[in-house]
């Protein structure tokens, strides 16, 4: 049984499962891979009707059937063509950062983002690549998000990562979120920051930091016991470690584009189930968490500026 004050009850540690919503359509990747790897099937991407990175349904079942729920973080980047200006146009960076992403208010968007919040998972922010360092236009994102939500978000991640220390926390908290799941890397895993989530400034608002994003493992295309013996191994130091442990799978990491990461991202919640660990959203954590220890200072504080 775990000692920690972030596992809930029993638990031998948490587990933190988390999707960023960032492409769930196949449309200029489909000529890229085409062109990559000689292959004209994926052309097929191309074609009306077809959608094989809008894996939503599988993922839900997938969880469901574990028993188990995650967070879905949505973005709301800006267009290529519509937001940016010309000179980005012809910019293979803004090209990656901008063109083929998705509109919220798309009824067919609108519709998912229901659904996932109807049957119990989390719906949270996916930050937009600019946003960490502009208060106003993530505080933008985020009411907008809602008012396809119908309801306030808990929290969320920036998009590529992008974080600054403190200032990105400061402005997701003006803006109302309660935690940040954004610190780790796409390249690198582990409790680099680590075993437990923090509170920067000590009071309410919570980071929970990020250990496994699927595209730092070894391609389990390739050799799927060599990338599971990695996430055999976290899940066993965050076990020893009374940890809080999170991953991101993105949604198209279950189309037939990314071989066994379904595989594997099934392995690592059945496991985790095994070994006793607590599982589910962050935001679900957040809510078992105790915010009322906040340090004297800090609720005298407070106590002050009400009083003003």
């Amino acid at each position: 049984m775990s000692e920690s004050e972030w596992v809930p009850g029993d638990h031998e540690f948490a587990l933190c499962l988390t999707h960023d919503v960032d492409r769930p359509y196949k449309t200029y990747q489909s000529l890229y891979y085409a062109l990559k790897e000689r292959d004209p099937s994926h052309l097929r991407g191309l074609l009306p009707g077809s959608n094989p990175y809008w894996t939503f349904q599988e993922m839900l079942d997938l969880e469901s059937e574990l028993g188990v729920t995650s967070a879905f973080y949505f973005l709301n980047e800006q267009d290529l063509f519509a937001d940016r200006p010309p000179r980005d146009w012809l910019s293979g960076t803004a090209w990656q950062l901008y063109a083929g992403r998705y509109d919220i208010e798309d009824p067919e968007i609108i519709s998912l983002i229901r659904e996932i919040d109807d049957r119990g998972w989390e719906v949270g922010l996916h930050g937009s690549y600019e946003s960490y360092a502009d208060r106003e236009m993530l505080a933008t994102e985020k009411r907008h998000l809602e008012d396809v939500l119908g309801h306030e978000v808990t929290g969320g991640r920036q998009h590529y990562l992008n974080i600054e220390r403190p200032e990105t926390w400061t402005y997701q908290r003006a803006a109302g979120l309660q935690y940040d799941a954004t610190p780790g890397s796409p390249s690198d895993y582990g409790f680099h920051d680590g075993y437990d989530p923090y509170r920067p400034f000590d009071d309410e608002f919570v980071v929970f930091p990020l250990t496994l994003m699927e595209c730092a493992l070894p391609d389990p295309g390739t050799n799927v016991e060599k990338a599971w013996q990695i996430c055999e191994r976290l899940l066993t130091e965050a076990r020893a470690n009374d940890a809080v442990m999170s991953v991101l799978w993105h949604p198209r990491f279950f189309s037939d584009d990314y071989q066994s990461y379904d595989v594997i991202y099934r392995r690592i919640v059945e496991r985790a189930l095994e070994m006793d660990a607590w599982v589910g959203a962050p935001g679900t954590l957040y809510e078992t968490l105790d915010h009322q220890s906040m340090p004297q200072a800090v609720a005298e504080e407070r106590a002050s500026q009400s009083a003003d």
